[in-house]
């Protein structure tokens, strides 16, 4: 990793160049040879480490690298410098650009408090006028009540001067938390478009145990109070990484699907996958039996590219999948419903994920494709009590903002609103859609409806179970998909089989349109 060419100081300003590399020095030295050690005996890597771990070879450019604090000695002439614990620069990741704001922990534990705020908020700026990505390395232990000791007394708490939302509305933001990111390394965590922590050694949360105990009298381990688990659960992260090097392949991984900017266009990859292969094993996929389920995950790794899928939130809201993937080497938002939790219904962390997603790939130009299998809205007092309904809303909210291209793959239910939220549905929206012949659809579930509205001829039935498959039995051949399709009410019935060439065909226009909204 290499941030400047090396020249031997000489000539007439030999002593200011040698200055100049001391200066370097001391800032490459971070805190230190001790704290160094300390921290590599944790299992961790530096800062500096980090960054070569993430960014393509030698192509780390810093800046402001010689900010701190120097020591004069009594005749005013330099001895030492003490860096900023906050390590600012650009550099590449597979070629292209991007701009790098990481802590360095070995420096009063990456205090946001004890850096200097000017060199974060600059490469931020810069991202956003230069208009390329920000990948933030956090690592910070937030306020320090030293911060008194130098300012002499209190100040009042206010937002840093840079709108960070510019910054968001413009360019691709991910940010990793590597340690314990509390206060305002909470914030840079969470105010990305991608975040990642890594398991058992990242921690993100409002304040720390200490503070946890001062204030509520509770004793609580830091992991248990903001780790991973915490956050699967809070949503508030979205994905979490078995060790450093996977957190910083995952940003790699999610930049290499988003453009520069909001400006720019995607990246398309050349395509290596038959738009034409048709795993014979789809016709299948969906069971017969109403009541089996399936899994999800294997019918998009069969439709869409080889090995191209990378999802995001796994843990949160599992009733819905979200992912990145490709079709013929364009990149794609994916969604798709997951029988095997809460049936796939609707639920308000289901809708918070849901709602991101659309709204990531609707600013950044991503086509959309859903795979549907919804039931409805989670229902029932806990349901009632989250606010699922409020959920559900948001996601028509988003979905009427949203200017990505989509298609609708129906492969098995479509019932009552949250059925109704599987497509855009604003003024000149296509709604284009398919069914497998698996689909069916309608205000609500038969199962559930044939027993509300024969509730009393079920029960008086000699044999009420008979009764009841003989009723749903009825109502279920009037959903036939087939019936729809009769009256164009769905664009058509295909074979599971055919899902990967029609989709392939249908993103090559996607993408023009994409490229031409782009151009305006």
């Amino acid at each position: 990793m290499s941030s400047a060419m090396h020249f031997e100081p000489a000539g007439e300003w030999i002593v200011e160049l040698k200055e100049l590399q001391t200066r370097r020095a001391h800032a490459r030295a971070m805190g230190g040879a001790d704290a160094l050690a300390k921290f590599k005996a944790s299992g961790r890597m530096n800062a500096r480490e980090r960054i070569a771990s993430l960014l393509d070879e030698d192509s780390f450019r810093e800046l402001g690298q010689i900010a701190g604090k120097g020591h004069y000695t009594s005749e005013g002439v330099f001895d030492r410098l003490d860096p900023t614990n906050t390590i600012i620069g650009t550099g590449r990741i597979e070629g292209s650009k991007v701009a790098l704001h990481v802590d360095d922990f070995t420096i009063r534990a990456g205090s946001s408090e004890a850096t200097i705020a000017d060199k974060w908020i600059y490469i931020e700026r810069m991202a956003h006028q230069l208009r390329m990505p920000l990948v933030r390395l956090v690592d910070s232990a937030g306020g320090s009540v030293k911060l008194l000791m130098q300012l002499g007394g209190t100040k009042i708490p206010e937002y840093p001067s840079w709108p960070a939302n510019a910054l968001l509305d413009t360019v691709p933001v991910a940010a990793v938390a590597l340690g314990a990111c509390v206060g305002q390394g909470a914030v840079k965590v969470l105010s990305s478009h991608f975040s990642v922590m890594v398991r058992e050694q990242a921690q993100v949360m409002a304040a720390g145990p200490h503070v946890v105990q001062q204030a509520y009298g509770q004793t609580i381990d830091k992991n248990d109070l903001g780790g991973h688990k915490v956050h699967r659960k809070s949503a508030l992260v979205h994905n979490e990484a078995e060790n450093e090097p996977d957190a910083l392949a995952q940003v790699r991984r999610f930049l290499s699907y988003l453009p520069r900017s909001v400006f720019h266009l995607a990246p398309t990859m050349p395509a290596d996958d038959d738009p034409q292969r048709a795993d014979d094993w789809l016709k299948d996929a969906i069971p017969h039996d109403r009541r089996k389920i399936y899994d999800p995950r294997k019918i998009l790794v069969s439709v869409m590219d080889q090995g191209s899928i990378f999802e995001i939130g796994r843990w949160q809201g599992g009733s819905v999948i979200t992912a990145l993937a490709r079709l013929n080497g364009v990149p794609v938002g994916v969604i798709a419903n997951d029988p095997k939790v809460q049936g796939g219904a609707m639920t308000l962390q289901a809708a918070y994920k849901m709602e991101r997603h659309v709204k990531l790939c609707s600013q950044f130009g991503l086509p959309v494709v859903n795979f549907v299998d919804q039931p409805g809205n989670q229902t029932g007092l806990e349901a009632e009590l989250d606010g699922t309904l409020l959920g559900a809303t948001r996601v028509s909210e988003a979905l009427h903002q949203c200017r990505s291209p989509w298609v609708s793959i129906i492969v098995r239910r479509c019932f009552g609103m949250a059925g109704a939220l599987h497509a855009p549905k604003y003024g000149e929206a296509l709604n284009l859609r398919f069914a497998w012949p698996s689909a069916r659809w309608g205000s609500i579930p038969i199962e559930g409806g044939v027993m509300a509205a024969h509730k009393a001829e079920i029960t008086a039935a000699a044999d009420p179970a008979a009764k009841r498959a003989e009723l749903e039995a009825h109502y279920l051949n009037m959903t036939s998909p087939f019936r729809t399709a009769e009256k164009f009410g769905i664009l058509d019935i295909v074979d599971p089989r055919e899902t990967r060439t029609i989709l392939c065909d249908w993103i090559e226009d996607a993408w023009e349109r994409v490229k031409t909204d782009r151009l305006r």
